[in-house]
């Protein structure tokens, strides 16, 4: 497995395939949902098992927090530490851009995931299109 930061546009399709895949055709997200208008803002990564799409996420930068977003991964692939070698990779180039702390609002099924990797719930729980969603934090610290 391998984890691109996407610098091209081959790259980024790739990282919407899997995105389009995982969020809309799998968890009903409208289209118009998960492709909005922080695309251009953000910085995006793709995981390739080969030359095949199986993961990807997205990076920006909110206040003083990293913001992780859309991290997904191929349900065929799920349970296999790529979701963690996903998360590392963004983390590791959000601490090259001077991003310490991390933010990501996380869906419920997830936040035993991302609380391995050290994030808080902080928030109580919300919808984000019609999925019961928290807000969860990694402290510079943590």
């Amino acid at each position: 497995m391998n984890v691109v930061l996407v610098t091209n546009e081959k790259q980024k399709k790739d990282a919407y395939s899997v995105r389009l895949k995982v969020f809309v055709d799998e968890q009903q997200v409208p289209p118009e949902e998960e492709i909005d208008q922080y695309e251009e803002l953000a910085t995006h990564f793709v995981v390739y098992d080969g030359t095949t799409p199986i993961g990807a996420g997205r990076l920006r930068q909110l206040e003083d927090f990293g913001k992780v977003e859309r991290i997904c991964i191929d349900k065929g692939y799920r349970s296999k530490g790529i979701g963690k070698l996903l998360m590392n990779a963004v983390e590791n180039e959000a601490k090259k851009r001077g991003m310490y702390s991390f933010k990501l609002n996380a869906q419920l099924q997830a936040v035993q995931f991302y609380s391995k990797l050290g994030y808080e719930v902080c928030s109580e729980e919300f919808l984000d299109a019609g999925i019961p969603h928290v807000t969860m934090k990694k402290l510079k610290n943590n």
